[in-house]
Formats: C-alpha cells, structure tokens, sequence
C-alpha cells in the first residue's frame, strides 16, 4: 500500500488511464482547431468533439446537440442561472433555489439580487434535503428559473431531482440542475429527472479539470440563453471561445466509462464506504453522520467527531487526503453554511470531515484510514476537558462559563 492515501474525490478525481490515453493525440500531433474547416487537422479535432458530444448524450439520453462545452460546472452553472435569467427577463425576475447549493449557485444569485432580480433560499430539513412541497409554495406567477443541486457536493445527499422538476413542469417553470457530484455515477437520464439544464465537469468523473458541459433541452421547450461571452459564435452561438478539444475528448471518454461500469463501481466503492464508516463507528462514541443516511452519493461519508476540533483532526493524519468540507471553501475556517443549513449545532459543525471515496481505493486503504482516524481522535479526546466530563456524565450545555459569569 502506497502513502499517503486519497480520500477526496469529492474535491476531485485523478485522470483515468484510459481517459488519458484517448486524450494524448489531441495533446501532441492531433493539435488542431475544431473551428478549422480548411484542413484534416481541424477536421480530425471536429470529428473528436462530436465523439464526445455524443458520449455525453449517450449518458443524458438527449441530443448531442443538446450539449454545450464549457470551461467547467462553475462556467456551466453561471450560463444556466445568469442565462436564463437575462433570456427571460420579460416573463419575470423570480428565481428559486436552495441554502445548501455550491458557491456557483449562491453567488451567481446575489450578483443577478443586484440586478433586480428575487431570489427564493429555500431551507433544508436535517438531512440536507429540499422538501418538493416547499418549492411547490414558493413558485409565483414570476417565477422563471428553479435551481436544486442533484447531489451535495459536502454531505452527498441527493435532492429528489425528478419530482421537483415534474413540479417545475407542471408550472411552467424551467429547471436547472447542478449535477456535478451525481452525473455519471446514477442514471443521468434528463427526461426521467425533468431536467431542462444541468451542469457536468470532467475532473469529478476521472477526466480532466477545466472542462464541463451544461446539458440545454432543445424541445419541449427549446430552452433560449443569453450567452455569458460574445466572440466568435462557438457551440451554436451560447458560448464563445476555442474548444478545449482535448479536454473535451476527455470529459466524454470519462462519461463513457462510467456508463459501462457504473454499477459495479457503485456496489465496490459503496461497499468501501459503508465498511469505513462501520470500523470508525464501532470504535469510537460521539460521531455523528452528516447528511442523509441512504439517499446520499455512495462514494460520501461526512461525519462530526464530537469534541475533536475538525482542522486539528485533519493536521494530524498526514497520510490521508481528506477534508472538513468543499474544496472551494476549505480556505475560510468558518462554519459550512450547508450543515448550519441542516440545523447542526455550530460547534460540531467545526468537527466535521468529509471522506470522499473513489475508483483507486481498495480495502486495505480503508482498513488504515479507520486505524488513523480511531488512533487519532482517541488521542485528541485524551486532551479535551469536555470529553473527560462527558464521560463523568456531567451535562456540558448546562456549565456556567466564566464569560457568562459576568453577565
């Protein structure tokens, strides 16, 4: 076994040899511009792009012209959300979405509030989960966009796409999703999930970073955005700029991969999960899971190790590549909004670390994660004076602080 272990595939995922391979003609002597119409290199890289086109649509069951190539779900969610809402500012400025989506999601919607737009935070229940009747109530006669993350990106559980987008339907209301986590790994089929728009990116899948898609329904309804960019008219005028073509033939050989072996990878890698989670919570009291127990990605384990601080935890195992949470966020050591959005109190928020399992593992890894994480917080917890009143049975909420004290 090879250290240190990686156990952050939420974050991102390594190239897969395979995606590699078919990548490396297109990384040396194939290097031409899929917009050149005059030669056989520009045709060879045109020929490439429409592959992928259709390997992604072989996983959504659309159109390969249904898909549009981004430079990753960050560029994707803002085409969808920013989009939208500009292409369709004549019919209302009303916008739902939830507290628990990415920062791609959230911060988009606070820079289109400045341009007059309304938008709805719908709440999560303890799981993490968006109720289908909330967004229901919350749809008005302006209403033109909802936004529900499929599966989220810290706690892996999964929003019930399809009935809130039969709900979406049913009003008239067009529906994005951000599917970055869940695409691939379940079955991305747009029309059983009611989906309209949905974000993909290559580097959660085993393919490589800088290259995503956004899925756009072309019938029932033929979905109109505001392009983000002008330039030169790229993927049918909806985003400008040259294609990444071996990005690109990365992203759709990695969707590939997935839709053969999908099912094998999610009862191993699951399997994995469930056994980590087992060995840890045998061995130690006072953890606590994060997110939803069954309805969450399988490669997910978020758990709070009540009186072991979150950032000390991770200091002290060296050899494993976890983290306390988004990859997009782990910078800032305030509390996740998502698990403060679950109704966590704040501080076994900060005591949360999030594994994220994948393709390369294997069971002695898991087997020494758990020993580490075990050997770990128990010499943590031997420093902590609130574990050792716990354990005499003293209820800590109710101790006077010397802070209150004063009061």
């Amino acid at each position: 076994m090879k250290l240190p272990i990686y156990m952050d595939h939420q974050a991102t995922t390594p190239l897969d040899p395979r995606v590699l391979d078919a990548m490396m003609p297109y990384l040396t002597h194939e290097f031409g511009n899929a917009a050149s119409r005059n030669h056989s290199w520009g045709w060879h890289a045109e020929q490439a792009v429409d592959l992928a086109r259709q390997q992604l649509a072989d996983v959504l069951n659309c159109t390969p012209d249904e898909v549009v190539f981004t430079s990753g779900a960050t560029e994707s969610d803002n085409m969808a959300v920013k989009g939208i809402a500009w292409a369709y500012q004549d019919k209302g400025n009303h916008i739902i979405t939830t507290q628990t989506e990415h920062k791609a999601i959230l911060d988009t919607c606070k820079v289109l509030e400045k341009q007059g737009f309304q938008v709805t935070y719908l709440p999560v229940d303890r799981y993490g989960m968006v109720s289908p009747e909330d967004v229901h109530d919350a749809i008005t006669d302006q209403t033109i966009l909802i936004s529900v993350i499929w599966a989220n990106n810290e706690i892996g559980t999964l929003n019930p796409i399809a009935e809130i987008g039969s709900i979406a339907q049913e009003a008239g209301v067009l529906f994005h999703t951000d599917g970055v986590q869940a695409f691939a790994k379940y079955d991305s089929d747009v029309d059983r999930l009611n989906v309209d728009l949905m974000s993909i990116s290559g580097h959660k899948i085993y393919g490589p970073k800088g290259v995503g898609a956004l899925y756009v329904r072309k019938k029932r309804p033929r979905i109109k955005l505001t392009p983000l960019m002008d330039g030169g008219g790229h993927e049918k005028k909806m985003r400008s700029g040259t294609l990444n073509v071996p990005g690109i033939v990365g992203l759709g050989k990695a969707a590939s991969i997935y839709l053969m072996e999908r099912d094998a990878e999610h009862e191993r890698v699951g399997g994995l999960r469930d056994r980590l989670h087992e060995r840890i919570t045998t061995d130690l009291d006072f953890v606590y899971l994060n997110g939803h127990p069954t309805e969450r990605l399988y490669s997910n384990l978020n758990l709070s190790f009540e009186f072991v601080e979150g950032e000390s935890l991770l200091m002290g195992m060296k050899n494993v590549g976890l983290s306390s949470g988004s990859a997009c966020t782990s910078a800032s050591l305030e509390s996740s909004y998502v698990l403060v959005a679950t109704g966590i109190d704040e501080g076994l928020a900060h005591t949360s670390i999030r594994f994220g399992l994948g393709r390369g593992n294997t069971a002695e890894e898991v087997e020494f994660t758990a020993d580490h994480i075990v050997a770990t917080v128990k010499r943590l917890r031997e420093l902590s004076p609130l574990y050792e009143m716990k354990l005499q049975g003293i209820d800590i909420s109710k101790i006077e602080w010397a802070e209150d004290a004063h009061h």
